[in-house]
């Protein structure tokens, strides 16, 4: 008699080591390039619907803003409370040694005298001592006709200057429309618009304010903003990965 085929689940790999995988030359000659990049396929399927699900439970989170009340668009967010579910501050903890080295990079090419430490709980004892204490990590949660107007996620004194989003949606299954958009402004230029196409479980790393551009004379700051294009049917979820603490 023959014997039943055992089939073989391919689980994931560790998070920890998705992040280790990713091409981060790649992303740092993109970064340089165009003030964004892309991280493919960092997080499972599993796991963005697991971080969907945590949206209704308040008990995670710090705070709920519904964006049309202070003008920021449509749609809705919430930010997490320390301690942070394990999904989010693995991608927290894991992600910022790699950007590191372009955020030191970029601050010297900029003039910025401001360095940052290797290690990102060091980087938040930092943000501590200067009464940052709020945790910034979010989930955003869009309907049909809801967008999120270009903005800079700017919270105290210390900012780190890269941050990512992941979306946790799956585009043309969950929703149409909600492009991740950006707006690059260089003195004297008109602004130059860049789309980032995402899938679900893909990370867009970005410049949160400013990123130097080399020109003839030397280097020269460009000012960026990002934002989300109107949701034309369906519901998109992101995860949003600031390095950063709040006052």
């Amino acid at each position: 008699m023959d014997l039943p085929v055992k089939r073989s689940i391919a689980f994931p790999e560790p998070l920890v080591e998705r992040i280790k995988h990713v091409d981060w030359t790649r992303v740092a000659r993109d970064l340089d390039a165009q003030g964004s990049a892309l991280l493919n396929g960092v997080l499972s399927p599993e796991e963005c619907l697991g971080l969907v699900a945590l949206y209704p439970n308040d008990a995670l989170f710090r705070s709920r803003v519904v964006m049309a009340r202070h003008g920021f668009g449509r749609g809705e967010y919430k930010y997490f409370s320390y301690p942070l579910p394990g999904v989010i501050a693995d991608l927290r903890t894991g992600i910022y040694p790699y950007l590191v080295p372009i955020a030191n990079r970029w601050n010297a090419d900029m003039n910025v005298g401001v360095r940052y430490p290797e290690t990102h709980e060091d980087f938040l004892g930092r943000c501590r001592r200067a009464g940052q204490t709020k945790p910034t990590p979010l989930l955003l949660q869009y309907g049909v006709e809801d967008y999120n107007c270009l903005h800079q996620d700017l919270y105290g004194e210390n900012v780190f200057p890269l941050q990512v989003a992941f979306l946790l949606s799956e585009p043309g299954k969950d929703f149409e429309g909600g492009e991740f958009v950006m707006t690059e402004q260089r003195p004297r230029m008109q602004s130059r618009p860049i789309v980032v196409p995402l899938r679900q479980g893909d990370g867009v790393v970005f410049a949160v304010h400013n990123r130097p551009v080399k020109g003839a004379r030397g280097f020269y700051r460009v000012n960026l903003r990002h934002g989300v294009s109107r949701i034309r049917s369906g519901h998109r979820h992101t995860a949003g990965v600031i390095f950063h603490d709040a006052t």
